[in-house]
């Protein structure tokens, strides 16, 4: 990235974070909601449970938690599924909860040749779901997950019973413009360099307001040392780890959404998006529109201050939310 894009880069980030600060602020005064999920599974607990299925497209790392119908957590980039520990850990009693690491995140070990682009993506996970034997599930989804999810539900409605998005990809705004930068490192071959692994030897660039945390979370001084080397370590863990990082952002660059609206129109599953309003990466008029474009829209709720990570800080809220879709108890 040149010089001057990154300094703009860095001034909206910076002024992004200090209104995010103000909205944190306000929310920990007055809503009880944000739950730090560190007290359902920790590191060592995922590392216990993790379960891996060999299949065309690698080695994919999943989680398989809870009993009876199944429940599929999508996560977003550069995480892998310990994103999603707090909701699991809440609605494995309800669900069967499965999290699979996506091609290029995570532990998931990506065969020679494989493609990681949002399609091989979704591909890749509807395969999972046939060698664990599970017909159809309900999805939630975050980030560059819900452009996954939204491609599933697209092309194979069947698969789906009900799906809850929170803030993620939709057509008109895939990718944000906020990616452009990460997508140039990408192509020049530095974004996991520059932007990964300095996160990894210093956790504190890591909550930094120019870091993921600042970036992405609501509260990042509460990502812990584990956490951060959890996500990221493996995405800098070798030279082909970094290449395939680099080439999950490039498969990015060409909207991956393009031209599904006519189908999301069709669907009629039970659609429900919980969105954070301190996000700066998504575009704030996305979850209208996604409401709009799903036939069977539940509405909106807003977070108020959330950023686009929060359903990783906001457990309670995902798992009420999902409950409520999902009409148990």
């Amino acid at each position: 990235m040149r010089r001057r894009e990154f300094m703009e880069m860095t001034a909206r980030t910076l002024a992004a974070s200090a209104l995010a600060g103000c909205a944190s602020r306000l929310a920990r005064g007055g809503d009880s909601r944000a739950t730090h999920p560190g007290d359902s599974l920790t590191t060592a607990d995922y590392r216990a449970m993790r379960r891996v299925a060999p299949m065309r497209q690698g080695r994919i790392a999943y989680i398989d938690r809870g009993t009876g119908d199944a429940a599929l957590f999508l996560h977003g980039f550069p995480l892998n599924n310990y994103q999603w520990r707090g909701a699991i850990a809440r609605l494995s009693a309800h669900r069967r909860c499965i999290a699979p690491d996506f091609l290029a995140m995570g532990y998931t070990e990506v065969a020679d040749g494989q493609s990681v682009a949002p399609p091989a993506q979704a591909e890749m996970v509807l395969a999972l779901l046939d060698v664990l034997g599970i017909s159809t599930a309900d999805i939630i989804a975050n980030d560059s997950g819900g452009a996954v999810a939204q491609l599933i539900v697209a092309h194979h409605p069947e698969r789906v019973r009900t799906l809850l998005l929170t803030n993620c990809d939709a057509e008109p705004d895939s990718p944000p413009p906020a990616l452009l930068p990460v997508i140039q490192m990408a192509h020049e071959g530095t974004f996991p360099d520059r932007m990964i692994a300095p996160s990894v030897d210093d956790k504190e660039i890591a909550r930094s307001a120019n870091g993921l945390g600042g970036a992405a979370y609501t509260y990042p001084a509460k990502l812990a040392d584990d956490t951060i080397d959890y996500y990221l370590a493996p995405l800098v863990s070798s030279p082909e780890r970094k290449a395939l990082a680099n080439a999950y952002a490039i498969a990015l660059e060409h909207n991956p959404l393009e031209g599904i609206e006519p189908l999301l129109k069709r669907c009629t599953i039970p659609v429900r998006i919980v969105w954070g309003t301190g996000d700066t990466i998504f575009s704030a008029e996305s979850p209208d529109y996604l409401s709009r474009t799903f036939a069977g829209s539940r509405g909106v709720r807003r977070v108020p201050g959330a950023k686009l990570f929060f359903p990783e800080e906001y457990p309670d809220l995902i798992a009420e939310e999902a409950r409520r879709l999902w009409g148990v108890g």
